[in-house]
């Protein structure tokens, strides 16, 4: 039986760590302290890999993209644009429906509390949409061999 084509064993989390290197700049250094905010903020993290090299952050649905252009690096929250944002750290993106961004620059400093608390918000959005989407069996247990 052939196999479907080489398989990657690079994990996510070495991807990221390989891009972070290969940036070897102001937007390495940036976009690695953005990783660690998030793993602060939410410790079940999961790292993934997608859209040809785009680092992403999913608890229970995405919560952001560390994304990294020449002269920005950029964090855009999936549901950006339903979450309080009560330190005004959306910067970008601020027209549409659903997403929301922050632009940061080089040498700028992160709120890093603010930023916490915004991932934190992303998560909560995300299993509360979770436990809405539950089948109705899922969120009560009934037992139906009672007779009433």
């Amino acid at each position: 039986m052939k196999k479907s084509g080489p398989q990657n064993s690079t994990s996510p989390s070495q991807l990221i760590d390989a891009r972070i290197k290969e940036l070897g700049d102001w937007r390495g250094k940036m976009l690695s302290r953005l990783r660690t905010l998030v793993k602060e903020a939410d410790p079940e993290v999961v790292e993934e890999w997608k859209w040809r090299g785009v680092p992403v952050w999913s608890h229970d649905g995405l919560i952001c993209t560390g994304e990294t252009y020449k002269n920005v690096v950029k964090m855009t929250f999936a549901k950006g644009a339903a979450l309080k944002d009560p330190s005004r750290l959306f910067n970008s993106s601020l027209d549409g429906n659903t997403r929301r961004a922050i632009d940061f620059h080089e040498g700028e400093k992160i709120d890093e509390g603010a930023l916490k608390n915004l991932v934190r918000a992303a998560v909560d959005y995300n299993q509360l949409k979770l436990k809405k989407k539950a089948p109705a069996g899922a969120r009560a247990k009934v037992d139906k061999s009672k007779k009433t």
